[in-house]
């Protein structure tokens, strides 16, 4: 026996949530855990290791870390279509960046970044879309943590770009970061579906719009 599925009232009309809309909140929330272990790894081997021969392993870490944030900026929900296009430019360009970091220099990537601070500039984009979702996430479900990821993700870069944080206070925000962005994807897992979805009938009425307007 199917069961019929339970019907919301939107702000523009009633809609009911389908499989395919579930799919999508789950590889949003998988995207996101992928993307806070790799972070949290990648984090805990340049403030806990002795050995700089660890930070090569940073570079596929990051490479895990950016295709996962990727998905979930493929599969979140964002009523406003600009916006959701800004954040995955931003992510273009930070990951076009990263590639031409990487092989620019025979450095780790790690090393690169952290002697060059300048190279914020490109893969800064990447954080830029991530703290999209922080702010997005702290908006929409007023979650504490996301409200600190808002503030420490451009006050750690622009403070290492700029070169004028200590660098305990750098290992202190990068270790705030990395447990708070673990924090986030956790709690994440456990919230229910249908709020990460919203109201898509607020969507179904944008789409209308754009059509009548082509």
């Amino acid at each position: 026996m199917v069961a019929t599925p339970e019907v919301y009232q939107g702000q523009f009309g009633e809609f009911t949530i389908d499989e395919s809309d579930r799919q999508g909140v789950i590889i949003y929330r998988a995207g996101l855990m992928i993307s806070a272990i790799c972070f949290a790894v990648a984090s805990g081997l340049v403030l806990f290791s002795k050995n700089p021969g660890i930070y090569r392993f940073v570079t596929p870490l990051y490479t895990g870390f950016t295709l996962a944030l990727g998905v979930s900026l493929l599969t979140i929900h964002i009523y406003m279509a600009v916006l959701h296009r800004t954040l995955q430019a931003f992510w273009v360009i930070g990951a076009i960046s990263a590639l031409a970091i990487a092989h620019a220099d025979p450095q780790a990537f790690a090393v690169t970044v952290y002697t060059n601070p300048l190279t914020v500039l490109g893969i800064g984009f990447t954080f830029a879309a991530l703290t999209g979702i922080y702010f997005k996430e702290a908006f929409c479900f007023n979650r504490l943590e996301t409200k600190f990821l808002t503030l420490i993700v451009p006050v750690l870069l622009l403070g290492h770009m700029l070169s004028i944080l200590p660098l305990q206070w750098e290992r202190a925000l990068l270790g705030f970061w990395a447990v708070l962005f673990l924090v986030f994807a956790v709690r994440k897992v456990v919230q229910a579906i249908p709020p990460d979805i919203g109201d898509k009938s607020v969507f179904d009425y944008l789409k209308a719009q754009r059509t009548i307007r082509a």
